[in-house]
């Protein structure tokens, strides 16, 4: 199909112009202007550039692209290799950040509350911070094990919650800071991606746990859900590329 197609869909769908984003969301680097096999990844690193080439792909679509804000204007080093490689494979990028972690259904959040069959009350239904309950309450040490077992990583604890948790806020990615949301919405438990040195008293003194369950880790299933989307709906040849990130 037609890239424009392609894009015009993803643009509706996930209601980009909602979102005040840090890097332009959609097309990236311009390719071939007909799309038959893409590979989607969490970032558009040197590795999942190359597998792409490797796979004969056409379109490379990822949650974290290229040209953010207050960034460098000029093309050299590691970005001038990276863009080098798309171009003179003729390959697009196109990138969905903001609103790959905020769309109800194909964003990373709802992807985790689905995951960790969470009811999602969250009281601003425009947040990009969830807040939701578990059908039960469960002891802090089986949440965070199944947690866990789901991302297949084992998220920093940091302590400072009740010993049975319920009400579960969460944000992927690094949305540290934004445990202040969680406590204002009296949350047992706040999960994110990454941590800062404050965070750990942030959580022991206004009684929350915080789970730092990995920025990659958070991030990896709103970019596949959607290339399985775009597999479903106009016949696409989708793979999906796991280029594992400790962070």
């Amino acid at each position: 199909m037609k890239v424009t197609e392609l894009l015009a869909y993803c643009h509706e769908l996930l209601e980009v112009n909602a979102y005040q984003d840090y890097a332009p969301n959609g097309l990236q680097v311009e390719g071939k202007q007909e799309v038959t096999k893409i590979v989607t990844g969490v970032t558009a690193c040197q590795s999942l550039i190359n597998k792409a080439i490797a796979l004969n792909a056409d379109m490379v679509l990822v949650h974290h692209g290229y040209f953010w804000r207050n960034e460098s204007p000029v093309i050299s080093g590691m970005k001038q290799k990276r863009i080098k490689s798309l171009l003179a494979n003729d390959i697009n990028l196109v990138a969905y950040h903001l609103p790959l972690d905020g769309h109800l259904i194909y964003g990373n959040n709802a992807q985790l509350a689905k995951l960790w069959s969470i009811t999602d009350e969250t009281p601003q239904q425009n947040s990009l911070v969830r807040m939701g309950r578990l059908e039960y309450a469960t002891n802090i040490e089986d949440f965070i094990e199944m947690v866990a077992s789901s991302l297949g990583r084992l998220p920093l604890h940091l302590p400072g919650g009740p010993v049975r948790v319920q009400k579960i806020a969460w944000c992927s990615g690094g949305a540290q800071n934004d445990i202040e949301q969680a406590i204002e919405w009296g949350a047992d438990v706040f999960i994110s991606g990454e941590v800062s040195e404050q965070t750990t008293h942030q959580a022991l003194e206004n009684g929350i746990h915080y789970l730092a369950a990995g920025h990659y880790a958070t991030e990896r299933l709103g970019v596949k859900v959607l290339g399985e989307h775009l597999a479903e709906i106009f016949g696409l040849e989708v793979i999906f590329v796991d280029v594992d990130n400790p962070v």
